[in-house]
């Protein structure tokens, strides 16, 4: 089942469970109202059809707009319409089966009667479309975070030794430190200070510049104002926002930003 694109079990899924109704549906419509099993069961496809349409209709809204709020606010905003239209449908399906000749009273009874089911339908409809697109990210933010962190063990493997070195101010004085030791850089307005076992020091150097010198040594820019070595980068989890949280070899955290994250991905990716 795990090579199954979940677009298509999905989609299987949904193709059974209207076939499963709508079966169910023709077995109780035949036996209640004498008629053939083929017009029963075409009787109770059309029945249900509003429900593929408001299928439809949540999958295209969750598409376009996400499964956060801004979705299920469009989903709610759209409720009365698409569970009044269900039940006008519905109720007209069964008129035409029925043969019946119903005055608009009586329509307006037999739509309002269908109300609470297509409410219900509509309101599952809505949780099942919700939970299939969490679970999709889920699953897909589960593999991308399984090749980053292969991306990221391979960095560490592969890394080249740098004789690059920093003169980074330390009190009242100066000390080289390998670039290999720097496990990452944060802004300082016109300085940068640099974090390498457990010590901290500043560089009079824009982070922007050092950026450029370093990225052929495995550093990246994880945020507006930090530079990380990837291969100190020990843990890598995926934050509720959409960040990144990477836990360095010394234990320190960082978050990468998603304005920064695809950048970063496609710098593990090159490898």
């Amino acid at each position: 089942m795990r090579s199954v694109p979940f677009s298509l079990g999905l989609g299987l899924f949904a193709a059974y469970s209207y076939g499963a109704t709508t079966l169910s549906a023709a077995w109780f419509l035949r036996r209640d109202h004498d008629s053939a099993f083929g017009t029963s069961l075409l009787w109770a496809a059309l029945l249900y059809s509003p429900t593929v349409v408001s299928g439809l209709l949540v999958w295209g809204v969750l598409r376009r707009f996400g499964a956060e709020w801004r979705g299920i606010g469009v989903l709610t905003a759209l409720a009365p319409l698409a569970i009044g239209l269900s039940a006008w449908a519905a109720t007209a399906v069964d008129g035409a089966f029925r043969g019946a000749y119903w005055t608009w009273v009586e329509i307006a009874a037999r739509v309002i009667d269908r109300l609470p089911v297509a409410l219900l339908l509509y309101t599952a409809l809505c949780a099942a479309g919700l939970a299939a697109a969490h679970w999709r990210r889920v699953l897909r933010q589960k593999a991308e975070m399984d090749a980053l962190s292969a991306a990221l063990a391979e960095t560490r493997r592969t890394q080249p030794p740098s004789s690059e070195r920093l003169m980074v101010t330390l009190g009242q004085g100066r000390v080289p430190v390998d670039v290999a030791d720097v496990e990452w850089i944060a802004s300082a307005a016109n300085y940068v200070v640099i974090h390498w076992r457990d010590r901290e020091g500043l560089l009079r150097e824009t982070l922007q510049t050092l950026e450029t010198r370093l990225a052929p040594h495995g550093f990246a820019r994880s945020h507006r104002s930090t530079l990380v070595n990837l291969a100190r980068v020990r843990e890598l989890k995926p934050l509720s926002d959409g960040a990144w949280r990477l836990t360095l070899d010394s234990g320190a955290e960082l978050v990468v930003s998603r304005s920064y994250r695809d950048e970063l991905l496609a710098r593990l990716k090159r490898g």
